[in-house]
């Protein structure tokens, strides 16, 4: 796999989300994701992502577990800030002190004295993100990770970040079908050189094509809630529609649907500038990892991605990314707002 560049890091282009090992996507066997992680960097992976909130902490136990003696092979993200209460109701805190706290917690799970990328995993809107930001910079500087990011936050968010201290990387939704971020912040990171890192690249399985109804969710799985609405039964219908002239144009590629969808993250371009694009698909099976890691050969034509612009997008898609409600909270969703220039 070719290389990306991510602050002070080079990483491999495509990186592994690891979210599913723990939470969000039905079980999963602790033995079997430790193999997967061995094989994702025997596959070439070098950018692993976690979080703190990821099955409470079961997540980076089981990377630090599972990948001690291999911590010099990859680049290591993960993420403070959000944690879920003892009632299972997230809970977002973004003060100094919290944050440190949690760094020192994650750190001992990890297995790792330094952590490569730590992000704020969600803006606490009653601390200042002056005061946030402040605080991971004060990590940088104990020696306890190496650069910080932002994930799910607003172009306005990023610039009073990036004025208090250099940001590296911006952690957010991104796909054929989600493109909140095209509204001003992969211009505004192009432009202040930080790297974007799209979680959900292929559109939380849908984009893979591998399932043609919903059928098949578990109870457990984030996409099984009303919070999603796409993923509604009447609303995956009428998308699935979608997916047979999107598998003609994988045809005309010789790659598969998931290779199609995150080909394209990997091509897309601002006017202002190319900013470094870095996708994390996340999965529990090992084609689907190999399959994917085979993305990232495909060069597409620019008529190529201009056909998969017009068929995909939140105009042609049924359904909103969140209900109105959880979009209305999270300051990534602002921008739609924003008056653009």
């Amino acid at each position: 796999m070719h290389t990306r560049t991510l602050g002070p890091f080079q990483v491999s282009a495509i990186g592994l989300g690891c979210m599913s090992f723990s939470m969000g996507y039905g079980p999963a066997d602790d033995e079997e994701s430790a193999g997967l992680l061995h094989a994702a960097l025997d596959a070439g992976y070098s950018f692993l992502d976690t979080a703190s909130m990821y099955g409470g902490g079961h997540n980076e136990s089981l990377i630090g577990a599972s990948l001690k003696q291999r911590r010099q092979e990859y680049v290591l993200a993960s993420k403070c800030g959000f944690s879920k209460d003892e009632t299972g109701k997230p809970v977002v805190n973004g003060r100094p002190e919290v944050l440190k706290k949690q760094c020192e917690d994650s750190l001992k799970r990890l297995q790792t004295e330094v952590i490569d990328l730590y992000y704020l995993h969600r803006l606490d809107p009653k601390v200042p993100v002056e005061e946030s930001v402040g605080g991971l910079a004060d990590l940088i500087r104990a020696g306890k990770i190496r650069s910080l990011g932002l994930s799910e936050i607003s172009t306005t968010t990023l610039r009073r970040a990036q004025a208090e201290h250099p940001v590296t990387a911006v952690q957010s939704e991104y796909s054929l079908w989600s493109r909140t971020p095209e509204t001003s912040l992969l211009a505004a990171c192009a432009e202040l050189g930080v790297a974007f890192v799209p979680f959900s690249p292929l559109g939380r399985g849908f984009l893979t094509g591998k399932a043609q109804d919903v059928t098949y969710l578990t109870k457990d799985d984030v996409r099984c809630t009303n919070a999603r609405p796409r993923f509604e039964p009447e609303a995956f219908a009428a998308n699935s529609k979608l997916l047979q002239p999107f598998a003609e144009l994988a045809k005309q590629q010789g790659c598969t649907l998931a290779q199609l969808a995150l080909a394209w993250v990997l091509a897309q371009k601002n006017p202002q500038g190319a900013a470094t694009l870095i996708p994390i698909p996340g999965t529990k099976h090992l084609d689907y990892l190999l399959e994917n890691a085979g993305a990232g050969d495909i060069q597409l034509s620019s008529s190529t991605v201009a056909a998969l612009n017009e068929l995909i997008n939140e105009t042609t898609v049924q359904g909103q990314r969140y209900t109105s409600a959880l979009m209305a909270s999270m300051d990534s969703e602002s921008d739609r707002l924003a008056p653009t220039n």
